[in-house]
C-alpha cells in the first residue's frame, strides 16, 4: 500500500461525503475526470524565453481494496453454494460465455458456439489462446472433466443439479447412468459438444454460471486438493490468478497475463478482506482504506442508511433475489402446515423495509422475484395478515394436540452473526410474540458454523434467501424439487416435482411460465419459507472507480474495471 495515495483518496472521499455526491451505477459507464490536485502556476522571470514544464501527472494506482465480508466455503467452482465464494470465482475463472455488461450471455472460452435446429445440441469451439494462469492450454477436456466431477456424487457438490439439463447428468448423479453416459463430450481438444435432456432457452447463461466452469484437469488429476490453498497448483482461467490466501483474514488477486482477454482488464490487483462487521466497513471506505462497503457481499450499516441517502450516497438497484426464513419441518411445531402459514402471516414486511433493512426492497409475498414473475408484485398472499395467522396457529395447534401457546415447542430464531440479521431477527421475533404470543429465543453463529447446522437441518426457523444464478423461474423453484442440494427444509411433494418436469418439456412459453405459477402456488400456500422482501443490491464506493459490472441477479465483475 502507498501511504501518499491512502490519503489521497481518503480526502476525496470525505469531500464527496461533504459535497452530498451522488455515486451511480449509470456514472459506472460514463466517462468523468477523476479529481486532481490543482498546480498554482507562477509567471516565468521576464527574462525566461519559455514557460516551466508543467509537472507530469500520475496515473492512478489499479489497485481494488474491498471487503469480501467472511472466509469463503470453497474455491472450487464445483463445490461453491455462495456468494462469498462466487464473489472470488467469478473473478479468477471464466466459462464458456461470460455475461455482459448489458446482462447477455457472449461467447467467452468458447469464441464459436453453434446449436441444433430442436435445440438439443449444443457445439462449442474454444478459443485458441485460452490459457491457464500456468500457461497450460484451456482445452475441451477441463470442461468435460469438471463437469463429471460435480456429478459425482461422492464429492459433495450442492449444485449438481445445475447440470442436470444436460442429457443422463441427473442419472449418472443418482447411479443410475455411467459417467460415459452424460451428454458432455471432447470432441477433440478444443471442441466440445453438449446434449441436452430438454430444449433449454437459457442454457447459454447457464454455461457462464460457475458451476459450468472447467478445471485444469491435469492439475486436479496430480493434486486433488489443488482449491484449498494459493500456489502454483492453483490454476485458474479467468482476468485475475489468486496470489494469496490468508484464511480468514484476507486474499489478494492479481492480473492474469494469461488470460485470453488481458488487454481488456486495467487492475493490476484486487485485495479482498475479511471483516465481519459493516460499521467498520463503512469507517474503513471513509478514510479511503477501502474502495467499496456493501452488496454483493455485505450489508451496509442500517444505522447509516439514511444519512446515505440524504447524501446522496445510497446506490440501490433491484436484484432478483428474495430473503427469506426457513422453516425446518421436521421439527415440532413446523410440521404442521397452518402453524407455517400463521408465523408466515404474523409479519409485518412493509415495516421492516420501511424501518428496518430501507435498501428500497420490495414487500415479497409470493418466492420467485417480479423481474421473472411481474404477478409477483402483489403476491399470492396478503402482508401482516394478524387475525388470519391467529386462525391459523389455533387449526394447527388443535390438530397437533397443543392445548395453548404456551404448550408450544420452545421456539429458536438461528441468524448468522451481523448487524442487519440482528435487527431483522429482533424485529420478527417482537413481531411473533405480539401477534402470536408465542415466545421466541434468538440464536447466531459466524456464517461459516451457521451455515453447516442449517445444512445438517440443526435449526428451528433460520434466516436465508435465494439469489438466482440465472434469469428463470426455474431457478428459485427446482431448489425445493427433492430435499437434496439446496433444499434444507426437508419439505418436499410430488405434485409439485411433477409441475416441475412438466415444465421443462414445455416449448410454449406462455404455458410454460403458466405451469412455473402454479408449482410456486403449492410452495407458498405449503410456507416450508417465509418470504420477507425481494432484494436490493446496496452499496457505497470511491467515486473515482469506474467501470464495475453488476447484473441483475446481483453478481459483481471487475473484469473492465478502473480507476480513473
Amino acid at each position: 500500500m502507498i501511504p501518499s495515495k491512502k490519503r489521497w483518496i481518503g480526502r476525496a472521499w470525505k469531500a464527496v461525503l461533504a459535497a452530498g455526491l451522488s455515486v451511480s451505477l449509470a456514472a459506472c459507464a460514463q466517462n468523468q475526470e477523476a479529481a486532481k490536485p490543482s498546480v498554482q502556476n507562477h509567471p516565468a522571470p521576464a527574462a525566461q524565453s519559455t514557460p516551466a514544464p508543467a509537472p507530469e501527472s500520475k496515473e492512478p494506482e489499479q489497485v481494488l481494496r474491498l471487503n469480501n465480508f467472511t472466509e469463503p466455503l470453497s474455491l472450487h467452482p464445483g463445490l461453491i453454494t455462495d456468494v462469498w465464494s462466487s464473489n472470488v470465482i467469478f473473478q479468477t475463472f471464466e466459462g464458456l460465455t461470460r455475461i455482459d455488461k448489458n446482462g447477455v450471455p457472449q461467447p467467452a472460452i468458447a469464441d464459436a458456439i453453434t446449436a441444433s435446429d430442436d435445440l438439443l445440441t449444443y457445439t462449442f469451439k474454444l478459443r485458441d489462446n485460452a490459457k491457464w494462469s500456468n500457461g497450460d492450454p484451456v482445452t475441451a477436456q477441463d470442461f468435460e472433466s469438471a463437469w463429471k466431477w460435480t456429478l459425482d456424487a461422492k464429492n459433495g457438490s450442492e449444485y449438481a443439479y445445475q447440470l442436470f439439463y444436460v442429457k443422463n447428468a441427473e442419472a449418472a448423479f443418482n447411479g443410475k447412468a455411467k459417467p460415459e453416459e452424460i451428454g458432455v463430450k471432447a470432441q477433440d481438444d478444443k471442441t466440445l459438444v453438449v446434449q441436452l435432456e430438454n430444449p433449454t432457452p437459457f442454457f447459454l447463461e447457464l454455461t457462464a454460471f460457475y458451476t459450468y466452469f472447467p478445471v485444469n484437469a491435469k492439475v486436479m488429476k496430480e493434486h486433488p486438493d489443488w482449491a484449498k490453498e494459493a500456489g502454483p497448483n492453483y490454476t485458474t482461467n479467468g482476468p485475475f490468478k489468486l496470489a494469496s490466501w490468508e484464511h480468514k483474514t484476507k486474499l489478494v488477486l492479481e492480473k492474469n497475463e494469461n488470460y485470453w482477454d488481458a488487454g481488456s482488464v486495467k487492475l493490476t490487483k484486487i485485495e479482498m478482506n475479511m471483516i465481519n462487521d459493516a460499521n467498520t466497513e463503512l469507517s474503513m471506505l471513509e478514510n479511503g482504506d477501502l474502495d467499496w462497503a456493501g452488496a454483493p457481499t455485505g450489508n451496509l450499516p442500517l444505522d447509516a442508511m439514511q444519512s446515505l441517502k440524504e447524501k446522496g450516497l445510497l446506490e440501490i438497484t433491484p436484484k432478483a433475489g428474495t430473503y427469506w426464513y426457513e422453516f425446518n419441518t421436521l421439527q415440532k411445531p413446523f410440521n404442521n402446515k397452518k402453524i407455517r402459514q400463521a408465523f408466515a402471516y404474523a409479519i409485518n414486511r412493509k415495516d421492516l423495509v420501511d424501518n428496518v433493512t430501507q435498501g428500497g426492497e420490495l414487500v415479497a409475498t409470493a418466492v420467485v422475484p417480479p423481474t421473472m414473475f411481474a404477478e409477483n408484485e402483489q403476491g399470492l398472499f396478503k402482508d401482516n395478515d394478524v387475525e388470519n395467522a391467529k386462525q391459523l396457529l389455533a387449526e394447527g395447534m388443535q390438530e397437533e394436540g397443543y392445548a395453548s401457546v404456551d404448550k408450544l415447542p420452545p421456539i429458536t430464531l438461528s441468524y448468522n452473526t451481523e448487524e442487519a440479521q440482528a435487527k431483522i431477527a429482533q424485529a420478527v421475533q417482537d413481531m411473533w410474540q405480539k401477534n402470536l404470543g408465542v415466545h421466541v429465543k434468538l440464536e447466531n453463529q459466524e456464517w461459516n458454523v451457521y451455515y453447516e447446522n442449517v445444512k445438517n437441518g440443526k435449526y428451528q426457523v433460520a434466516r436465508m434467501g435465494w439469489t438466482g444464478d440465472f434469469n428463470d423461474p426455474i431457478n428459485f423453484l427446482e431448489i425445493f424439487r427433492t430435499k437434496d442440494g439446496n433444499n434444507h427444509t426437508n419439505w418436499e411433494k410430488k405434485e409439485f416435482a411433477d409441475l416441475l418436469a412438466a415444465s421443462s418439456k414445455e416449448k410454449d412459453a406462455a404455458k410454460r411460465k403458466e405451469i412455473l405459477r402454479d408449482a410456486e402456488k403449492i410452495l407458498v400456500d405449503e410456507m416450508p419459507v417465509i418470504p420477507f422482501y425481494f432484494k436490493s443490491t446496496v452499496y457505497a464506493k470511491n467515486p473515482n472507480l469506474k467501470d464495475v459490472v453488476i447484473s441483475g441477479l446481483g453478481n459483481v465483475q471487475y473484469k473492465w474495471a478502473k480507476f480513473e
